[in-house]
């Protein structure tokens, strides 16, 4: 491990470009020097400034230094390992100690005064994965909990130097988004103390956003960061008293403050640099710093790439057009092979497609922030430029006579540019997107390139189906449902209908039929006859067959209302494609948790069926039935049948297959994409395809505030000077802060695309037991306090008051780590040593849902015994499909019985179903039903509608957020009951993803949601009737204060009826 850690100054130049970000520093007690990170490495540079010299280099993330008190030793938190652990690095040898194993990311705190003990804050072990504070022996051992009430967000602890007493930041995630410039209520903290006994006290109360700690000296006055009067600044707070603000910023961010030991300055980041502040004279200052080092960023790399986010097929389906990494390739479409590549750009590529000579590509480019429609012409080895408007373009798709080209711009018009004059026209305004496979989705061209079919969004958000001339004109509507989803659009190969995919969110998403003129019926005897003509010679495969000459797309409008159908394809349909000759409908379904390619047969019915078109015409079926052609676990995407429609072309796992339609046999067509990444090039491209996304995506065009253009000019030297992808990120963060939103951030490539995050999730065997940490620390015994109920423990029936001796032979004492043992054993056969005999367990890979359901069950206890029985209740933890499903299942018979039921939303994430569960609360009966001698029952619940009709409470907590204010407010404003607890987290704007050239993955807040007042709902929470707040600790005692008020009020409530 030495040979990792660099302890001495390296005579190189400083960084040759941009402006190096300088953050998390530390002061060492010892020596008049602070140690800093940068570029994912440790520095130490004099305290007042000059040149900084690395001190710990890897290729990992290093972050949160923090000197020990003798300043012998430097503790620090590192990536190396996959999540974010603690390791302890002795400066005069070099030896470096691992201290925390966990699967869980450590955001490390303090060190105790005396040195023994480590303090740090994970969120593995509680319920939601909320932090709860933990120290380890500086040694090693097993990391014991100090402050753990159930549910709460408890972080950034300070041990007092006595260490009688414990500060510490709660409530509030204001930890994880500490990048963000301005806070909402989600956001918003306290300062507590945990004294020596258990006994809990708020210091500072829940007005801003409070946090960092920091103790004097005397043990009687604290430090700490607030923004509570506007900006962030440095606050002291002598207890008993009024905290009083010391620094006197009036903009930026004050981030990651340390004291020295001998309380006489701290240190922290304020725009993007290292400051100090003197506590004696209140006087803070920019410390100057130049680093001096050659650190180990990314080199140059030669990827060989095999996986691709985008695939098109050649209408002559002997070539394949493919992205990979932001860039455009071409191979073969039967043999694959090391595949050409097309563009060479910094800025990201998207949205290939053929045009219909198989001999040019158009695509998207990102070349100036913003996106516009190249063309490529293999024939000439030339790429045009053909839009160069400001504002983004997307979805370009060829005519298939090949003489234009139709795109959406800025998702609000849709135009077609003719590519011998390359002059542009808009055809539509209005709200278009550009969704689908290719970005083009939300249109469609017509057979004979007369006409194109779009989707749009009308009054209430319905969208619909229009058409429109290619040469220019009114659009005219063609489907007339009530739904809020169009997309997928297909014209018909005839012309003679249009199919798309339609539906509301949550409901089965169904293929629509459009006959643009009434079909005219077909008989057996036509088709008998037909038999007899002669059969226009076949291509070879894959090959487009000769094709008679396009006939005029009809469109008969009168009447075409009533000319849409249905298909009963049976099945949670996406992405319909209609194979070339017209006989196949390829669509993507799940089906027992696999997705899979399936076809539903597009053949008329015979004998007249179905011949009047209209509702339920052509739904009819006439027997057809879906036929499964994958059968893989794999996702499939991007998948297209060739010209002869005898094969389907798709991406599996970002790998191109292939897979005849009759006998379905798959090929893999190997295909891999060379390229050199240059890091220090790609971090600008990643930087203006993230700002623009922000620019053209933010649901708020004025950016709440913020000026964008004039972030783009304080960022780009920030990222220019960025030295590793991880601090890019954390850069871009910073940035995307700036529009103090929630829903925001930007996060690592997932492992399975081939990226960096993921590393050792879930590699820590766990067992569910509690420790006694007194007896821990004292004599280095694990005695069991608590076993948790379905958890591998349990099932072996350990028992509290046991003791945890050995595991797997490796006796435990006070310097063996438990979770150190338990590594790489999920699943595996464990022996474990409990107070002398042998007990064999098979940990698992997370107790996060037994953790859980234990916190639910107790709370239902707790319910019924202050209520004597009388009221029910059930949490719902967040609006996912399966948490609405879980709140039928806990909506039992029991609960039922009850006089009422408390609704608990406290720490519910958000999602999209409130309105689906707040049916279930707000129906009232109006019918009772009763069988001969059977039991009468409400006519909703006998004839399978979901209806509590009993009375509820509702009860919130600051940690409520998104979708979960969404039922809050349809609560209130439905008048369902009252609302008990804190207000809710003003955090609520529906989100999307957007993918970076690098693989990063930005979140992209894009619809406002407003409430029944008409205003914002982001960053205004939703008011409670009664206020509750509940105590830090209150678990300990068996205690809940919220459910208490909720309690009484309720019953005051059913008591009168």
């Amino acid at each position: 491990m030495r040979s990792l850690i660099l302890l001495l100054s390296l005579s190189s130049a400083a960084f040759a470009a941009g402006v190096p970000y300088m953050t998390e520093p530390t002061l060492c007690p010892t020596r008049p020097e602070i140690a800093f990170v940068s570029g994912g490495d440790i520095w130490v540079a004099p305290a007042k400034g000059g040149e900084a010299h690395l001190l710990v280099s890897h290729p990992a993330d290093e972050s949160r230094p923090l000197y020990s008190p003798d300043g012998a030793r430097l503790a620090f938190v590192s990536t190396r390992t996959g999540n974010g652990d603690i390791y302890v690095l002795t400066l005069a040898s070099g030896e470096l100690k691992r201290l925390t194993f966990d699967d869980g990311l450590d955001q490390l705190d303090a060190w105790s005064r005396d040195g023994k003990w480590i303090y740090f804050s994970n969120g593995t072990n509680d319920v939601g994965r909320k932090n709860d504070l933990y120290r380890v022996s500086a040694e090693g051992g097993t990391p014991m909990p100090v402050s753990a009430d159930r549910f709460t967000n408890e972080f950034q602890a300070a041990p007092a130097p006595d260490g009688s007493t414990l500060a510490f930041a709660a409530r509030g995630n204001g930890d994880q988004q500490w990048w963000r410039h301005g806070h909402s209520h989600l956001d918003e903290s306290e300062i507590w103390l945990r004294k020596e006994g258990g006994a809990y006290e708020r210091v500072v109360d829940l007005n801003g956003r409070n946090a960092w700690p920091m103790w004097m000296p005397d043990g009687r006055n604290l430090y700490f960061m607030s923004d509570r009067s506007g900006a962030q600044n440095i606050w002291t707070l002598a207890l008993g008293a009024k905290p009083r603000q010391v620094t006197k910023f009036t903009d930026g961010r004050v981030l990651w403050p340390s004291i020295g030991y001998d309380g006489k300055a701290i240190v922290f980041e304020h725009d993007f640099k290292i400051w100090q502040l003197d506590t004696k004279n209140g006087e803070a200052y920019a410390v100057p710093i130049t680093l001096v080092g050659s650190a180990a960023g990314p080199a140059i790399t030669h990827q060989t790439l095999n996986q691709f986010t985008d695939l098109n097929l050649s209408p002559d389906a002997r070539k394949i057009a493919l992205i990979a990494h932001g860039e455009v390739f071409a191979a073969s479409a039967r043999d694959g092979g090391n595949a050409i590549r097309v563009t060479n750009t910094p800025g990201p590529e998207s949205q290939v497609t053929w045009a219909p000579d198989s001999s040019r590509v158009a695509y998207l480019g990102q070349r100036d922030a913003v996106t516009h429609v190249f063309v490529y012409d293999f024939t000439k080895h030339a790429e045009t430029q053909l839009t160069h408007d400001a504002e983004p373009d997307q979805g370009p798709r060829f005519s298939p006579d090949g003489k234009s080209i139709a795109f959406v711009r800025n998702r609000k018009e849709l135009r077609v540019i003719d590519l011998d004059a390359k002059q542009e026209r808009v055809l539509v305004s209005g709200f278009i997107g550009g969704g689908g496979q290719g970005g083009s989705g939300g249109y469609a061209w017509s057979p004979d390139s007369k006409w194109i079919a779009y989707a749009t969004a009308g009054d209430r958000a319905l969208r619909n189906v229009y058409v429109v001339a290619a040469s220019g004109g009114a659009g005219r509507q063609v489907s007339f449902l009530a739904n809020t989803n169009a997309s997928a659009i297909q014209w018909s190969p005839d012309g003679k209908f249009l199919l798309y995919e339609t539906n509301q969110r949550t409901e089965t998403p169904q293929v629509a039929r459009i006959d643009l003129a009434p079909p005219q019926p077909k008989y057996g005897e036509d088709r008998f006859e037909e038999l007899f003509k002669p059969e226009a010679p076949r291509a070879g495969r894959g090959g487009a067959e000769a094709k008679p000459p396009v006939k005029p797309v009809e469109i008969e409008f009168e009447g075409i209302r009533e000319r849409i159908s249905m298909l009963p394809i049976g099945l949670t349909v996406s992405n319909p494609q209609i194979s070339p000759d017209g006989r196949w409908l390829l669509v993507s379904a799940t089906v027992g948790g696999q997705a899979n390619l399936y076809l539903y047969p597009l053949e008329e019915p015979t004998d007249g069926g179905g011949a009047g078109g209209g509702r339920g015409g052509r739904g009819g079926g006439g027997g057809r039935v879906a036929r499964q052609l994958t059968s893989t676990p794999g996702a499939k995407n991007h998948a297209q049948f060739s010209a002869d429609s005898r094969e389907v072309y798709y991406l599996e796992g970002g790998r191109v297959q292939a897979i005849t339609v009759d006998t379905r046999v798959t090929r893999a067509v190997a295909v891999n994409a060379e390229m050199d990444v240059n890091f220090d090039q790609e971090k600008m491209a990643v930087f203006e395809e993230a700002w623009a996304g922000q620019r053209d995506n933010f649901y708020d065009p004025k950016f709440h505030g913020a000026d964008w253009n004039a972030v783009r000019r304080t960022y780009a030297p920030l990222v220019e000077g960025a030295r590793t992808p991880d601090e890019m990120r954390r850069i871009l963060r910073l940035m995307i802060g700036e529009l103090n939103s929630s829903h925001s951030g930007v996060s690592a490539p997932t492992a399975a695309a081939g990226g960096e995050g993921g590393g050792g999730r879930g590699a820590i065997g766990q067992l569910g037991l509690s420790f006694d940490r007194a007896e821990y620390e004292k004599s280095a015994k694990l005695r069991i306090t608590a076993v948790l109920p379905h958890s591998p423990a349990e099932l072996a029936k350990i028992k509290p008051g046991e003791e945890l001796r050995a595991v797997d032979g490796v006796a435990m004492g006070a310097h063996v780590n438990l979770d150190e043992q338990l590594e790489h054993k999920v699943d595996k056969r464990v022996v474990l040593d409990v107070s002398g005999r042998e007990v064999i367990v098979r940990p698992v890979a997370s107790l996060a849902e037994p953790i859980y359901r234990k916190w639910v069950e107790d709370n239902r206890a707790y319910v019924a015994r202050i209520s004597n029985g009388r009221l029910g209740y059930v949490h719902i933890r967040d609006m996912s499909e399966q948490a609405l499903t879980q709140l039928y299942l806990d909506l039992d018979a029991e609960n039922r019985a009850r006089d009422g039921v408390i609704i608990d939303i406290r720490n519910n994430n958000g999602g999209f179903v409130n309105a689906y569960a707040l049916d279930v609360l707000a129906r009232r009966p109006y019918l009772t039903m009763t069988n001969r001698g059977g039991p009468a029952g409400s006519a909703r619940t006998v004839l399978g509608q979901r209806s509590l009709e009993l009375p509820t409470i509702l009860v919130v907590n600051q940690h409520s957020l998104s979708d979960a204010e969404d039922f809050t407010e349809g609560y209130r404003t439905l008048k369902l009951g009252k609302v008990v607890g804190e207000p809710t987290a003003g955090w609520i704007i529906y989100t999307g993803s957007m993918d970076l050239v690098d693989g990063s993955v930005m979140r992209m807040p894009g619809t406002l949601i407003t409430g029944a007042d008409g205003k914002n709902m982001e960053n205004n929470p939703r008011p409670v009737d009664i206020a509750v707040t509940r105590p830090i600790g209150e678990s300990y005692a068996g205690k809940d204060s919220q459910l208490d008020a909720a309690v009484k009020e309720l019953l005051a409530e059913v008591g009168k009826k």
